[in-house]
C-alpha cells in the first residue's frame, strides 16, 4: 500500500539530489546509438511511462515532472478499452503534456491487433502511427511494446523489424539500451523488479532510489506505469 504519487515524488527528489540527470527515451536512444552511452557516461535516468490504463493519472505523473523539472517519455496506446486518448478530458491531459516538453509515443499492440482483426501487424503499425502523428501534430519517435491479456507478446514483431523500416528513431527494447542499463519496473504493481544487462534480478524488489544508494547504478531505465500510483488507495478513482 506504499505506492502513493508521494512516495514517487519522493523517489524522484532523492535521485535528483544525488546527482542522476533525467532524460528521455529518445534523447537516451539517440545519444547511445551515436556514442555507445547515454549523457556522456555522468549519472542518468532514462524517464519511461507506459500509459496501460489512466491519462488521468498520467497527468498526475506529469505535473510531479513538471515540478521537478524533468522530462520524461509517455507511451500511450489506441485501442485501450480502459481509456480513449480522444476523449475530452484525455486529450486535454494529453496535449498538456505535450505542451510541457515530454516526448509522447506509441504503446504497440499490433500482434494482438494483427490476431484479433486477421490483419497483417505491419498494415496495423503503419495505421497507428498515421493516426497517432495526425492526433499530436507531430512526428511519433519511438514505439514501446505493450504487455496485455492475449497471452501474445507484441516484442515478437520486432524480432524481424527495425524502427527505422517505419519512420520510428526507436523501439523501447532494441538497440541493446536496456543491456547497457540497471532496468527498474513498478509493473508487478505491489513490488519492484529489475534488470541489469537485460538478465532479471531474482528477488530483488529494491526501489529505484536503493538501486541508486547501494550500487550506484550509472544508468538507470526506469519504468513507471501511472496505474500503479494512488493518493490513498489503488481502488480510488
Amino acid at each position: 500500500m506504499h505506492f502513493t504519487f508521494e512516495y514517487i515524488e519522493a523517489e524522484y527528489r532523492t535521485l535528483l539530489d544525488m546527482g542522476y540527470q533525467f532524460v528521455t527515451c529518445q534523447d537516451a536512444f539517440d545519444q547511445f546509438r551515436a556514442t555507445g552511452q547515454v549523457n556522456g557516461g555522468k549519472l542518468t535516468v532514462i524517464n519511461r511511462v507506459d500509459v496501460d490504463f489512466s491519462l488521468q493519472r498520467a497527468a498526475r505523473l506529469a505535473a510531479i515532472y513538471n515540478s521537478l523539472g524533468i522530462k520524461a517519455t509517455f507511451f500511450v496506446r489506441l485501442h485501450a478499452k480502459e481509456y480513449n486518448p480522444f476523449d475530452f478530458e484525455n486529450f486535454r491531459h494529453l496535449r498538456a503534456i505535450q505542451k510541457a516538453g515530454h516526448e509522447v509515443g506509441y504503446h504497440s499492440e499490433i500482434v494482438d491487433q494483427a490476431a484479433i482483426w486477421n490483419e497483417d501487424a505491419s498494415t496495423a503499425l503503419i495505421r497507428d502511427l498515421a493516426i497517432m502523428e495526425t492526433m499530436l501534430g507531430e512526428p511519433v519517435r519511438g514505439a514501446a511494446s505493450h504487455g496485455g491479456l492475449t497471452g501474445l507478446n507484441n516484442l515478437d514483431f520486432w524480432a524481424d523489424h527495425k524502427a527505422e523500416e517505419f519512420g520510428l528513431n526507436y523501439e523501447a527494447y532494441q538497440d541493446g539500451v536496456m543491456e547497457a542499463s540497471r532496468y527498474i519496473s513498478d509493473s508487478e504493481w505491489v513490488r519492484w523488479k529489475a534488470y541489469e544487462n537485460g538478465v532479471r534480478l531474482d528477488e530483488d524488489q529494491r526501489s529505484p532510489t536503493q538501486h541508486a544508494i547501494d550500487d550506484r547504478s550509472p544508468l538507470i531505465y526506469l519504468l513507471v506505469h501511472p496505474d500503479t500510483y494512488f493518493d490513498r488507495h489503488i481502488y480510488e478513482n
